[in-house]
């Protein structure tokens, strides 16, 4: 008796106004395996998902679940067909405990007391049999993101779903916790449950998955077991071309000192010190990669450096001290003494996600002369510049009408790329430029990363990915609690070495 795909989607089209989201995509998923759907920025691959999960209504297609024909309306019509999802952007009501985050939307009855003394007994039998351990009564806002996101996984288990679609899932783990992840996932996997697991990540994909699917610019081009594919192939099918999947540079040639940091200190707002008199350089024509576990000091230090945040000691660019409490201790200030800044999180950061894309290309440098028409702004100038920008970042699609929120996370941080590797800084400062990024767009600004460190300036990079800090980086100094770790060249060191330092060891200690 042959068995009927967990899934089966038949014929999905879907288009937003002039944009075809999805066109003609047909896909089946078996019962008890890992599905992955790969595709560019921007290829429908959220969309497919979301129609499937019910935020989205096809244009037409057909759905099936288990060799059933369904309809799937809303979100709570596909939780009853037991599929549930896990959010890039997790969906938790950060001020409620992990079991309130767990029953809200599911509870028995009026009275709360009942629910709550069930979930606690359930969630407790779901963590012990899956492997997903999480403090029933701790507060969302006072975990990490990867326990966060258990927290997703049990919601989902606990209304009972066979499917589980994941969406970009390791955008913001540190590598242990993914690997963390990906044992809970074959641990689902091992009792029968059916993953859908969307990334970007070639690495995650030929780890984690047993079928993959390819998307580009809407459309299905393959699908493939992942043990007979590999990561070229898949970079191929997934951009139409071929793509190099390791950064091509030339040897560093080293200058000048453009940035000098001296027994640099950060006490955040609660009184805890964040950085703990680190010192460091970095000079014209090289990249200084920052690695380290999301939290230890890598985020205050670029906020200093960026005129965001305060800190004493000494910061010192182009030989010329910086103020780091006084009035001059802000972004303008930073910007007018040649320091560009891509900061870590684009959409809180970097962009105003309700205004143009040729507003958000101007932004922290609208007193440019060739923005004013006397007092005014000259929004014609502006505009032309960002078209200008557009076209050379290779921002789809290629409207600088459209609010930032309409591009994909890859289009959003060309936008912001653009606006300040134009500015031709003597510094720039790049907080996790890859993140929630595709293949294609990867390679894109890792060139424009490397064209701008052979132009002479000084790039200091932070990142959460080891293996962009090993390829990207000429020199690589490693944070651990808001202190520096040591120092080594890519070319004498490995993730295994980088990923002790991590966690605050040093060869000594091992």
């Amino acid at each position: 008796m042959t068995t009927a795909p967990a899934i089966e989607l038949k014929g999905i089209s879907k288009a937003f106004g002039p944009v075809q989201a999805n066109k003609d995509i047909s896909i089946r998923v078996m019962p008890g395996t890992i599905h992955g759907i790969i595709g560019e920025n921007g290829a429908g691959k959220s969309t497919l998902m979301s129609i499937l999960y019910g935020f989205y209504k096809a244009d037409k297609g057909e759905i099936y679940i288990s060799g059933e024909k369904v309809s799937i309306p809303d979100s709570q019509a596909a939780i009853a067909a037991g599929i549930g999802m896990v959010f890039q952007h997790f969906k938790l009501v950060e001020n409620f405990t992990v079991l309130e985050n767990v029953i809200l939307g599911a509870e028995d009855g009026a009275l709360l007391a009942p629910s709550l003394r069930k979930a606690r007994k359930d969630l407790a039998a779901l963590a012990a049999e899956y492997e997903l351990n999480v403090d029933p009564d701790a507060l969302i806002q006072d975990i990490g993101v990867g326990m966060q996101q258990r927290v997703e996984i049990l919601k989902a288990l606990y209304r009972q779903a066979d499917i589980l679609i994941l969406d970009e899932p390791t955008g913001v783990l540190t590598p242990a916790e993914a690997d963390q992840l990906f044992r809970i996932l074959h641990r689902l996997k091992d009792e029968g449950k059916t993953i859908i697991l969307i990334t970007h990540k070639l690495r995650e994909i030929m780890e984690a998955t047993d079928t993959v699917s390819v998307m580009r610019r809407g459309e299905m081009t393959a699908t493939v077991k992942t043990s007979e594919t590999s990561p070229q192939a898949l970079a191929e099918l997934m951009v139409g071309r071929k793509v190099l999947l390791r950064v091509d540079k030339s040897p560093a040639q080293p200058g000048e000192k453009v940035l000098e940091v001296e027994n640099l200190k950060v006490v955040d707002s609660k009184g805890v010190v964040r950085i703990k008199g680190i010192s460091f350089e970095v000079r014209a024509g090289e990249i200084l990669g920052i690695a380290g576990v999301a939290g230890n000091g890598q985020s205050e230090l670029l906020e200093v450096l960026g005129g965001m945040r305060n800190g004493t000691g000494t910061i010192r660019v182009n030989g010329q001290d910086l103020d780091l409490t006084g009035k001059f201790s802000d972004a303008r200030s930073r910007r007018k003494r040649g320091i560009a800044h891509v900061p870590e999180d684009r959409q809180r950061e970097g962009l105003i996600m309700d205004f143009k894309a040729w507003e958000n290309t101007a932004f922290g440098y609208d007193d440019d002369e060739a923005y004013q028409t006397g007092l005014l702004m000259n929004n014609a100038a502006i505009r032309e510049d960002a078209e200008g920008k557009i076209e050379r970042f290779d921002v789809r699609p290629a409207n600088a009408d459209l609010e930032a929120k309409s591009f994909s996370g890859g289009n959003q941080q060309k936008l912001v790329l653009a606006r300040e590797i134009e500015r031709d800084p003597d510094l720039l400062l790049v907080g996790q430029p890859t993140r929630g990024v595709d293949i294609g767009a990867i390679e894109f600004i890792h060139q424009q990363i490397v064209a701008l460190r052979d132009k002479g300036k000084a790039i200091l990079l932070v990142s959460v990915e080891l293996e962009e800090i090993l390829s990207l980086s000429d020199r690589i100094a490693v944070i651990f609690d808001g202190q520096l770790m040591g120092e080594r060249l890519p070319a004498e060191t490995d993730e295994k070495e980088l990923g002790l330092m991590m966690a605050g060891m040093t060869g000594e200690d091992t």
